[in-house]
C-alpha cells in the first residue's frame, strides 16, 4: 500500500520535514509525496539522495508526484 503525503501549499522546510517524518514511520512501503513547487522537489530530492533512497518524479498538471521506494526496487 502506498502512503500519500500532501505537502502542497507548505513552505520549506516543512515539506522536507514531513517527508522525513514519513520515511521514519514507514519501512519498505512506497510513499507518494504531492508537491506544488520546484524548490520543494529539489530539497526533498536532495534529502532522498543523501540517505540513498530511490525515487521517481512525475509532473501531472501543476503537481509533482514524487514516489519514494524504500525497498530494493520499483
Amino acid at each position: 500500500m502506498v502512503k500519500e503525503i500532501d505537502v502542497r501549499g507548505l513552505s520549506c522546510p516543512l515539506p522536507v520535514i514531513k517527508t522525513k517524518k514519513a520515511l521514519e514511520g514507514k519501512i519498505n512501503e512506497p510513499i507518494l509525496v504531492l508537491i506544488d513547487t520546484e524548490v520543494s522537489v529539489e530539497n526533498i530530492s536532495r534529502l532522498l539522495k543523501s540517505i540513498s533512497y530511490k525515487f521517481k518524479i512525475e509532473k501531472k498538471d501543476d503537481i509533482y508526484h514524487l514516489l519514494i521506494n524504500q525497498g530494493d526496487s520499483y
